[in-house]
């Protein structure tokens, strides 16, 4: 049979790697069945074989044999005169099977049967890539990065399906050149302009749950529930987990042997720092543990409100604040609640507060010390030099100015 292009299209077909030989089959019959019915109105009679290791196809079409006078369609029908040129034995009734060649069908339908094979072949896969994706949303992708633009990522997966990370899902300090192995979760899958977009996020408390799941077998295994998860990627997160097996402590699982398990997550989300804390349905006990590393001396809930009122040492309340307000704002959204931090006054009567201090020391200088919740002169004094230079980012000269002028009004 003349295949006129037919066996180098199906080399092209080849290279599609989501669709397996029995679909490809099915399609190329689909679209020659198509082409048939609309030359002859039916594909009922015609018998369509593909081979595609071959590059091969027949097609063959079947009539009955009547008597030359009786034809009412020749595309069902054959006259006897003709049949027994094929075969002299024929007789009227029976069935003649013929070989229809493809170039019977004209240059032009062929390249239209090519254009549609190829088109219709395209749609299947990316239809494939859609479906394969959706399934996979909330799962770790591992791929290659194949380009880096200003506002995203273009992402390889070993089949060469290319994935979007967007710079809103990546890490700030992510950074990645072209051949770098990425690890992202699947965010989101959607049709746009009828190809599939796959987008991954490396910010999703998702990405932090899953990479649990990989490192700690107990969180896999469902004897540790992950209850909560709240970032702020590559700065800080709180992860709250519970066991309901009391022999398992769920917080030492998940950190491990001197922080073995934990140091893979936090190398992968660039040393983003994550506080794992034993889940409690008290919202006391909650709250305490959510503004760890700080300890308070006494706290008030209002739980209408959703709002509490929590009451600690000096020394105490820019820990609970943190480095950009990150611990307090995280405690907040982990545990439901509008947390508010307030010095406990009865500890200390002498103390002065920092704005009366603003002829001899720069505003802004006092709204970045305020800002990690130094609002007095001995909140502030309690803490090193070198804490203050770290969790405000002044100078160490501004802070060494700013202790000495402090210090002077308590001599």
């Amino acid at each position: 049979m003349e295949h006129i292009n037919l066996v180098e299209t199906f080399s092209e077909f080849k290279e599609f790697k989501n669709i397996d030989r029995e679909t490809m089959m099915h399609i190329i019959e689909e679209i020659f069945r198509h082409m048939l019915i609309k030359r002859f109105g039916t594909d009922e009679n015609f018998d369509i074989i593909v081979n595609i290791d071959k590059g091969d196809l027949e097609i063959w079409r079947n009539r009955e044999i009547v008597e030359d006078d009786n034809i009412e369609d020749d595309n069902l029908e054959i006259a006897l005169s003709e049949a027994i040129k094929i075969e002299p034995d024929f007789e009227v009734g029976e069935e003649v099977s013929e070989e229809m060649k493809l170039m019977d069908f004209g240059r032009r339908e062929i390249l239209t049967i090519r254009q549609n094979l190829i088109a219709k072949i395209q749609e299947y896969e990316k239809d494939n890539v859609y479906k394969k994706y959706r399934e996979k949303i909330g799962e770790i992708i591992t791929g290659e990065v194949y380009q880096v633009w200003k506002k995203e990522i273009l992402v390889l997966d070993d089949e060469y399906i290319e994935l979007i990370l967007p710079k809103s899902e990546q890490i700030p300090s992510d950074f990645y050149r072209k051949g770098d192995t990425i690890r992202a979760v699947v965010s989101k899958v959607e049709m746009k302009n009828n190809n599939p977009a796959i987008i991954l996020s490396r910010t999703s408390p998702v990405f932090l749950e899953r990479l649990f799941e990989v490192e700690v077998p107990e969180v896999y295994d469902g004897l540790i529930t992950i209850k909560n998860i709240v970032r702020v990627p590559g700065e800080r997160a709180k992860i709250a987990v519970e066991s309901y097996d009391d022999r398992i402590d769920p917080v030492g699982a998940c950190v491990g042997m001197k922080g073995s398990r934990i140091h893979g997550i936090v190398r992968e989300l660039k040393n983003e720092n994550i506080d794992v804390i034993n889940f409690t349905s008290n919202p006391s006990l909650y709250i305490t543990r959510a503004l760890s590393p700080a300890k308070m001396t006494s706290i008030k809930i209002d739980d209408e409100n959703k709002r509490a009122e929590v009451f600690m040492k000096p020394d105490q309340v820019s820990l609970a604040i943190g480095k950009g307000g990150f611990n307090i704002k995280l405690a907040g959204r982990l545990t439901g609640y509008e947390i508010d931090v307030y010095r406990d006054t009865d500890t200390d009567f002498e103390d002065v507060d920092l704005q009366e201090f603003s002829d001899e020391i720069d505003q802004w200088i006092i709204d970045a010390l305020k800002e990690i919740g130094c609002d007095t002169a001995k909140s502030v004094l309690e803490i090193t030099v070198e804490d203050l230079v770290t969790r405000t980012d002044l100078e160490v000269e501004t802070i060494k100015e700013v202790v000495r002028i402090l210090r002077t009004e308590f001599e």
